[in-house]
């Protein structure tokens, strides 16, 4: 069996960086107390908390106690979601508003919170994938309690006004959360400029590791307790803290934001390369905006092609892909995220998003256009939707 050597599913999850595990690794072997010790070993473990607290607030230009750590993106999510509906249902604000494309941590949330008697609008995200400033303005009601929008989709990786919907929401009093888990590695976030009340990163989406991330929320707004059973963060959520991962998390943000002007530059080189190879098959969709997006991911849709079928023949070419949000890689239904675009589930189902890191190479993105065409003839040439499409066009 063919090992994968070519990796671009780097949306669904990242490897560890050298320098991140480096900075990681006397945590989990010489410096492993317990932060909340009083003896020297807990002393400074306590310390290296401290410090990588303030290197990550001041990375996003908050404050040190702004940052919380978590286990990552999903509970950030949920967290920041779950307190300010509590917080504003208390003074009879209960509305609360999204896009269709959210990641579902956000909108699973959201549908338990519709069955306490919330109300939640769905935003459009057009063709494009790009939620509109106005149509966010014209969503606010004076029981609207939270606007929750994606920073960068997961899947088509499209780029969403920030700035301005939280503009928006701060001259309305309204408060605003942004799921900054795909946007972490690729934008430099502010927010202060950006007008964030509360924001969400998960580290394995930046060579971190799985299982740490953190929710900024700004001062003066309450968080419920979310773990009893000890003083951690501030006795918000209690439990020993993955002493080593926060550490991680840190230096991977810190990597980032140094490497990312770079990055994202070699990063906007293939993706074009990638898009004028692709749309020169038949048939085919992009996903997505080109102008607003992290330039790391690009999604496209054959007709008469499976998405499932697509990914193990590139695994039988050793390359790794994805054809949806890593969370519902397992189910048969199309993506979400396509759907909301306006796209039929025939073909919704036919996707393939690429995604790069630091890592990726020149080589193995002329690997992918190399073979990519070839197997969308194959796949097609068994398909009898195809032989329909074929038809029905001629």
């Amino acid at each position: 069996m063919l090992k994968t050597r070519i990796y671009l599913d780097n949306a669904a999850t990242t490897k560890i960086s050298d320098r991140v595990f480096d900075a990681m690794l006397p945590y989990l072997k010489e410096q492993y107390g317990n932060p909340s010790s009083i003896y020297t070993l807990g002393r400074e473990a306590s310390i290296a908390i401290t410090n990588a607290r303030t290197k990550c607030a001041e990375l996003l230009n908050a404050k040190p106690a702004e940052i919380y750590f978590t286990s990552g993106g999903s509970e950030s999510d949920n967290w920041a979601i779950r307190s300010v509906a509590d917080l504003m249902k208390a003074k009879g604000k209960n509305h609360i508003i999204t896009s269709a494309f959210e990641h579902h941590a956000v909108l699973h949330t959201l549908q338990e919170l519709e069955k306490k008697g919330f109300e939640v609008t769905y935003l459009p995200v057009y063709s494009n994938g790009v939620v509109k400033v106005e149509d966010v303005k014209a969503a606010i009601t004076d029981k609207t309690a939270l606007v929750t929008i994606m920073y960068a989709n997961n899947e088509i990786g499209t780029v969403q006004p920030i700035r301005e919907i939280g503009a928006v929401c701060r001259e309305n009093g309204v408060y605003f959360h942004t799921d900054a888990v795909q946007a972490a590695p690729h934008i430099h976030i502010d927010v202060q400029a950006d007008n964030i009340d509360l924001l969400s990163i998960s580290g394995h989406k930046l060579h971190a590791q799985k299982g740490v991330g953190l929710l900024y929320c700004r001062r003066g707004i309450k968080l419920n307790p979310l773990i009893s059973g000890g003083g951690q963060e501030r006795g918000l959520r209690a439990g020993t803290e993955n002493l080593a991962g926060i550490i991680g998390l840190a230096e991977a943000m810190a990597a980032a934001n140094e490497t990312m002007d770079d990055v994202n530059e070699q990063h906007k080189k293939f993706a074009d390369q990638i898009y004028d190879a692709v749309m020169k098959i038949d048939r085919v969709h992009f996903n997505g905006d080109r102008e607003h997006c992290i330039p790391s991911t690009v999604n496209f849709s054959f007709e008469g092609v499976e998405g499932e079928s697509l990914l193990l023949q590139l695994d039988l070419q050793g390359i790794a892909a994805s054809s949806g949000s890593a969370c519902t890689s397992g189910s048969l239904d199309p993506s979400h995220v396509l759907l909301a675009l306006g796209l039929t589930h025939e073909v919704a189902h036919g996707s393939l998003r690429i995604s790069m890191s630091e890592y990726t190479t020149q080589e193995e993105i002329d690997k992918l256009l190399e073979v990519l065409p070839g197997i969308i003839s194959k796949l097609r040439a068994m398909s009898p939707l195809w032989e329909r499409i074929v038809k029905e066009n001629k």
